[in-house]
C-alpha cells in the first residue's frame, strides 16, 4: 500500500502595499537609516518624482509644443531634422508624381513639350526642387511653368505649410535655447540649514546667493515643509506640504539679491517647528524645500531655483560665517566661506518649551511656592480666578511704591 506522504505546506506571505512594507519594524543601523532618507526634491533642484501608469497619454499630444520643448536635446534635434526631411520628401514625391502623370518624364528630349517644371528629370531632381521651394533658395535652374495649374496649386500649399513648419520648429528651438534653466545653476543655496537664537528667539536659517553680476529682478523666496502626517480620523497623508513663513507678512521674502542673504524663519506658535527640539529633530523624517524665483535681467524670463534640506542637514546650534567684507571703496563677497557654519550657544529644547521657561522667569516674586500649593486643592475655575486676582494685585504693587504703613495695615488685617 502506498502511504500518504505529507508535503510541507507552502505559505505565501500576502503582498503588502509599499507603505505597509515600510512600516514593518526593522533593525537598521544609523548608516542604513541615513541611506534610506528619500528626498522629495534633490539638492540640484530636480524633483524626485516619477509619474507611472499614465494612461491618458493623448494629453501630451494636445500640448505638442510644450512636449517638444520638454524633450531632451538629442531627441529634440532628431525630431527637428526628421520633420524637415519628411516634408521635403513628401513634396518631392508630389512634384515627381505630377511630372509622371503628365508625361513629362517621357518627353525629356522633346524640345516642343512644355513640362510642369523645367529640368525635372527624376525623383532626385524633384526632391531638390522641393527643398528649393520650401527654403526659398531659388537657384533658377528648375522653374515651374504657367501651363501646369496643378503645379501652381501644389506650390501654394507647400509655401503655406513650409511657413507653418518653420514657425513651429524654429519657435520650439528658440524657446528651448532661451530657457532660463542654466541661469538657475548660478543661484546657490547653502549646503546646510541652521537653527540658533536671533533676537531672543529660535530661528531656522539658510543662505542664498547669486554668482552672476547680472541680477535677478523681483526675486522672492518661499519654503515648504514636506512631512507625512496622520489626521485625527486616522487618515494618512504622505508628503504633506506646509508653508514656512520666511517674511511674507513683513515683506522680507522679497529679496534684493546683490550679495548673499540669510533667510530667516522665526519659530513661533504658527511655525511647524514650534514643538520640535534638537533630539526630536534628529529622529524626525522631514524635508524643507526652498524655492527662489525671479526674472532674468537680460531676457526678462522667469527663473526658478530649488533646493532642499533633510533633517540631518539642519544643524542645531550653529550660525553662518559672514562672507561680506568692506574693502577700499567696495564690498567683497568671499564665496569660499559661503557654506561655512560655526557653533554657538543654543538651548536644545523646543521653542515652545523655551517660551514657557521665559514666561515662568518673568513671574513676580510674590508668586511663592506656598501660594502655588494652596491652589492645588481648589477647583480649576476658582484657581484661574485666584490667579487673575493675584496677577492684578501684583501689577498694582509694581506700580505703587511699597510703604511701611501699608504693610503694617495688611498684617493687622490678617491678624483680625
Amino acid at each position: 500500500m502506498e502511504q500518504d506522504v505529507e508535503s510541507p505546506a507552502i505559505i505565501k506571505k500576502p503582498k503588502l502595499p509599499k507603505q505597509a512594507r515600510e512600516d514593518l519594524p526593522k533593525q537598521l543601523s544609523e548608516k542604513e537609516i541615513s541611506k534610506r532618507v528619500q528626498r522629495y526634491v534633490r539638492k540640484d533642484g530636480k524633483c524626485n518624482v516619477h509619474h507611472g501608469n499614465v494612461r491618458e497619454t493623448y494629453r501630451y499630444l494636445t500640448d505638442i509644443f510644450t512636449t517638444l520643448v520638454d524633450l531632451k536635446w538629442g531627441l529634440n534635434l532628431f525630431i527637428f531634422v526628421l520633420v524637415y526631411t519628411v516634408t521635403w520628401l513628401f513634396f518631392g514625391f508630389m512634384w515627381w508624381l505630377i511630372a509622371y502623370l503628365r508625361g513629362d518624364l517621357e518627353h525629356l528630349a522633346d524640345n516642343q513639350w512644355t513640362p510642369c517644371v523645367n529640368n525635372l528629370n527624376g525623383f532626385v531632381s524633384a526632391f531638390l526642387f522641393s527643398i528649393e521651394t520650401e527654403t526659398t533658395i531659388g537657384y533658377g535652374y528648375r522653374v515651374i511653368t504657367d501651363k501646369c495649374p496643378e503645379g501652381i496649386l501644389l506650390l501654394l500649399i507647400q509655401s503655406v505649410l513650409g511657413s507653418i513648419v518653420n514657425a513651429f520648429m524654429v519657435g520650439c528651438m528658440f524657446v528651448k535655447i532661451s530657457q532660463p534653466k542654466k541661469r538657475a545653476e548660478t543661484l546657490v543655496f547653502s549646503t546646510n540649514a541652521v537653527i540658533s537664537m536671533r533676537d531672543g528667539r529660535l530661528c531656522l536659517m539658510f543662505r542664498v546667493g547669486d554668482l552672476r553680476n547680472s541680477h535677478i529682478v523681483e526675486a522672492s523666496i518661499r519654503a515648504k515643509l514636506i512631512k507625512s502626517k496622520q489626521t485625527k480620523e486616522g487618515e494618512f497623508i504622505p508628503l504633506n506640504q506646509t508653508d514656512i513663513n520666511v517674511g511674507y507678512n513683513t515683506g522680507d521674502d522679497r529679496l534684493f539679491l546683490v550679495s548673499p542673504l540669510i533667510i530667516c524663519h522665526e519659530i513661533n506658535q504658527s511655525s511647524p517647528f514650534w514643538d520640535i527640539s534638537q533630539a526630536h529633530l534628529s529622529r524626525d523624517d522631514l524635508e524643507i524645500v526652498v524655492i527662489l524665483e525671479g526674472m532674468v535681467e537680460a531676457t526678462g524670463m522667469t527663473c526658478q531655483a530649488r533646493s532642499s534640506y533633510v533633517s540631518r542637514e539642519i544643524k542645531w546650534g550653529y550660525r553662518f560665517t559672514p562672507v561680506l567684507t568692506l574693502e577700499d571703496g567696495f564690498y567683497e563677497v568671499d564665496y569660499n566661506s559661503f557654506h561655512d557654519i560655526y557653533e554657538t550657544n543654543t538651548p536644545a529644547c523646543s521653542a515652545k518649551e523655551l517660551a514657557d521657561m521665559t514666561n515662568r522667569s518673568r513671574l513676580p516674586l510674590t508668586w511663592s511656592l506656598a501660594s502655588r500649593l494652596s491652589q492645588q486643592g481648589l477647583p480649576e475655575a476658582e484657581r484661574e480666578g485666584h490667579e487673575a486676582k493675584t496677577g492684578a494685585a501684583n501689577q498694582g504693587k509694581d506700580r505703587q511704591p511699597e510703604r511701611n504703613g501699608d504693610i503694617a495695615n495688611i498684617e493687622s488685617e490678617s491678624k483680625v
